[in-house]
């Protein structure tokens, strides 16, 4: 890929990652499983808010990493197309996976209402308004992330092999 748009789309993928980590780290900074909870939640309402909120720590750790590295590749004086393919391979790899994939399955992306204008998101619980904002506040950045980099889902690995590297 030519090293003017690896250059744009790191900036555009640096620049979103930041909004991301703006959102995040607030909400998990003054949230905690008590404050989530409410008077009448059980057992299983504990769960789902102990695997969301382990999840969105796991999205923060790994946007914040992929921001650092991006912040890397453009501060360089001379632009790495290399570091900065491989940054933003790891950047869709890690963050847009954790995002519309977690482990814990809070939530899930339901593809049937992707062009009906309606949100795409789906919990597996009812959340409370926070969490349910938090989600979806951050879902256009990873959208967007995801098409920007959907090139680096398959070709970047394919052309590194075929190159001989890893």
């Amino acid at each position: 890929m030519p090293s003017a748009n690896v250059k744009q789309l790191s900036e555009s993928a640096h620049d979103k990652l930041k909004q991301a980590i703006t959102r995040l780290e607030p909400f998990l900074n003054e949230n905690a499983l008590p404050q989530l909870m409410t008077a009448e939640a059980g057992d299983q309402a504990a769960a789902f808010y102990k695997g969301l909120l382990s999840d969105l720590r796991h999205l923060l750790v790994f946007s914040e990493v992929a921001y650092e590295k991006l912040g890397v590749a453009l501060r360089r004086p001379n632009f790495d197309n290399e570091f900065a393919e491989k940054a933003l391979y790891e950047t869709y790899h890690n963050c847009v996976n954790a995002y519309f994939y977690p482990k814990n399955e809070g939530y899930s992306e339901d593809g049937r209402y992707a062009y009906t204008g309606q949100d795409a998101i789906r919990f597996r619980a009812k959340p409370v308004r926070a969490a349910r904002d938090i989600v979806l506040g951050v879902s256009k950045l990873y959208e967007e992330l995801r098409e920007e980099l959907a090139y680096y889902e398959s070709e970047y690995m394919t052309q590194r092999r075929m190159q001989g590297q890893k």
